[in-house]
């Protein structure tokens, strides 16, 4: 496995800003060129139940403005399933979704959907869009995702990174550990591991020198950052951080 780690932006907050107003400002599709052009490695998009930050328009307007791969997150139901398979982004990462939520909270139960999961899962391959499970990192859903056949898991870092928040040292330990573990299992068993959710400036690093993983997805943080900065810095410093690591 290359010793780089690829980052992958998720730029759904650009168009949550977007989205207050109405109108077209500030587009997405503006941020995946940015991130394109400052080396980021691909673009993550979550296309929600209730549209409320990234549109359906904008999943073709960003593939026909990059030639960055788009990791479209997807609830696991057949509205979002038709919408994959008509748009054929280079990754799918099937997430938990609740309307209520914020954010993605904890990992999908893919063991416990092994079975609603399994003709979701073949039709993906079926139409050569690469799977991936986002999933908390312990054996029991990695056994999941093995059994399902995917080439990819992205480990949920939510833990990990509220653990850096608390400023609890030994938990902090546990977590890295946790990941550190289940992205060995994951390679051994011919599945690629990506991690993210929560991941900072701050805490980065521990993360990205886990070697086995091969991508970061990171959104929210660099978003805000981008406030402050601009998104060029706040993909290269990320970027930085992340070489530095390794």
């Amino acid at each position: 496995m290359s010793d780089r780690l690829r980052l992958g932006v998720n730029i759904d907050h650009v168009a949550t800003i977007r989205n207050a107003r109405g109108g077209d400002h500030p587009d997405p599709v503006r941020a995946a060129q940015i991130v394109a052009s400052v080396g980021g490695d691909g673009i993550t998009a979550h296309l929600r139940e209730d549209r409320r930050h990234i549109r359906d328009d904008d999943l073709k307007r960003i593939q026909q403005a990059t030639d960055l791969p788009l990791n479209l997150e997807m609830a696991a139901t057949e509205e979002m399933l038709a919408i994959a398979l008509a748009h054929k982004p280079h990754a799918a990462c099937i997430v938990p979704e609740k309307r209520e939520e914020r954010t993605t909270e904890g990992g999908l139960d893919a063991a416990g959907l092994h079975n609603s999961l399994v003709p979701l899962v073949d039709r993906l391959r079926e139409a050569s869009i690469r799977v991936s499970l986002f999933i908390e990192a312990n054996e029991a859903q990695l056994d999941a995702a093995i059994r399902l056949g995917v080439p990819v898991v992205e480990f949920h870092t939510g833990e990990y990174a509220h653990a850096c928040l608390d400023g609890d040292g030994e938990r902090v330990e546990r977590e890295l550990k946790r990941i550190s573990d289940m992205a060995a299992l994951a390679v051994k068993n011919g599945i690629e591991p990506h991690a993210g959710h929560g991941l900072t400036y701050e805490n980065v690093q521990p993360i990205a020198a886990i070697p086995q993983l091969a991508e970061l997805n990171i959104g929210h943080y660099l978003v805000g950052e981008a406030v402050f900065v601009g998104l060029e810095e706040a993909v290269r410093r990320m970027r930085e951080l992340m070489d530095d690591a390794r």
